[in-house]
């Protein structure tokens, strides 16, 4: 079971209110009786749980409570609230910017919502200590007038959606762990996150991992997955890592992506599905050259194209190592794939060709130096890279000797990426099948 999200802040300020909030603040040993300020994201009935108001109204609380949200919210509790209950309700919109006891509150726009629901919003709050926090649910990636509002804030703690964890062909709305990477990202380059900002992923969704796993997903961003119940502290000094700085040398690490399938399972597809959340340029890096006589092959490389958006680059070379090495921090670079560079490397290297022992030897040590050459350039690319490769280990011994030497190399060159990689999905009839998550190898892997 997901439990539904609210935060609770210095326990008189409640952000979301779904129906089993109250009892899981019991359950927890959490108090919402000092609740002055209930703020709504939206009305969506998981954030939005007007009997809380019917309990207040039994227990005769005289305090004077803020009902703030989007009116289509407001609306679903206005049934609730007595004729004589002290509830004050205050709708808003984003860009509004209000006063509630010492807690100053910005109006952000949310990409969430509809004619039903009306649209979603998200909350900037600063404490009178002068604690800042950005609620960020529900989501989908921030829109620009919220990337605006909050550069430069400089946030304590972040607590952002993660909705739909490894789940990438979604509705919109949410967050997933390619899009939460790319938020935080985003809110690092415009200064809204720092490294001292806590960032938290919340209202997890039934397509997000164990959290044991989730944490392994979130470290390569800085960001962490906590239990329900969990006090987040404010203010400069409070430490998230190890305590000697080696987790923030991760935060703003690339991601690295290996996508491994048969023929037509939806590899490249699926890779290509990873590209297009990527919100800076991003190069195709087709190693699929030459064939200009072959029509079934061009006809191929017809298709990948009519698949990409306009804006994206291409580059059709062999020489990935070198287009790696001068991506820029902040690209995305899409490698499909490495099946055919292989091929060219051994080509190159005379490999098919070695007659004797002492000739493939030498043709081989040639192939392992490219692949030692590209692995060093993958493991150090300033970019994030997704690479697209064949799994051809599975099937019968092929009968020929180029056949078995092409799967040797080939299976040796997966499992040395894979070593120095973020995630590996393995891509079966289109199904994505996930097999690594968590930091890339510190150091260069030994041959396989």
């Amino acid at each position: 079971m997901r439990a539904q999200t609210a935060a609770l802040v210095d326990g008189r300020l409640l952000l979301d209110c779904g129906p089993e909030v109250p009892y899981a603040a019991s359950r927890l040993g959490r108090s919402l009786a000092g609740v002055r300020h209930l703020l709504l994201t939206h009305s969506h009935p998981d954030h939005a749980g007007p009997m809380a108001l019917l309990a207040r109204h039994w227990a005769h609380r005289g305090e004077m409570l803020d009902l703030v949200g989007p009116q289509q919210a407001l609306d679903v509790f206005a049934d609730w609230v007595g004729p004589d209950d002290p509830v004050r309700p205050v709708a808003v919109a984003a860009g509004d910017r209000l006063q509630l006891g010492d807690f100053e509150i910005a109006v952000l726009e949310a990409a969430h919502g509809d004619e039903f629901v009306g649209p979603g919003v998200l909350y900037d709050v600063t404490s009178g200590d002068g604690g800042r926090l950005l609620y960020a649910t529900d989501t989908g990636p921030l829109p620009a007038s919220t990337l605006a509002a909050v550069a430069g804030r400089g946030y304590d703690v972040v607590l952002l959606e993660q909705t739909f964890g490894e789940l990438l062909t979604h509705t919109p709305g949410h967050l997933d762990l390619v899009t939460f990477a790319q938020t935080v990202r985003q809110l690092r380059d415009n200064g809204a996150v720092t490294e001292d900002t806590d960032v938290v992923a919340i209202h997890l969704g039934h397509h997000d991992p164990s959290p044991e796993r989730l944490s392994q997903r979130l470290a390569p961003v800085g960001a962490r997955v906590v239990a329900d119940g969990t006090v987040l502290g404010t203010g400069r000094g409070h430490d998230h890592g190890d305590g000697d700085g080696r987790d923030r040398d991760r935060l703003t690490a690339p991601v690295r992506t290996l996508v491994l399938g048969g023929a037509r399972s939806g590899k490249s597809a699926y890779s290509e599905q990873l590209a297009l959340r990527s919100s800076g340029e991003v190069t195709y890096l087709a190693t699929g050259v030459g064939g200009d006589d072959d029509a079934e092959w061009q006809a191929r490389i017809a298709l990948h194209r009519s698949r990409r958006p306009a804006n994206w680059s291409t580059q059709e070379t062999t020489d990935v190592a070198t287009v790696l090495r001068k991506a820029a921090a902040g690209s995305t670079v899409l490698v499909d794939c490495l099946s055919l560079w292989i091929t060219a490397v051994l080509t190159g290297c005379g490999a098919w060709e070695a007659a004797d022992p002492a000739t493939q030897d030498e043709a081989l040590r040639a192939v392992t130096a490219a692949v030692d050459d590209l692995v060093e350039a993958w493991r150090s690319c300033p970019a994030e890279v997704i690479a697209v490769s064949n799994e051809v280990g599975s099937g019968v011994v092929p009968a020929t000797p180029s056949g078995r030497l092409f799967r040797d190399e080939l299976g040796r060159l997966n499992a040395r990426i894979a070593a120095v990689s973020d995630t590996v999905v393995l891509v079966v009839a289109g199904v994505p099948l996930h097999l690594k998550a968590g930091d890339p190898a510190a150091a260069h892997p030994p041959g396989v």
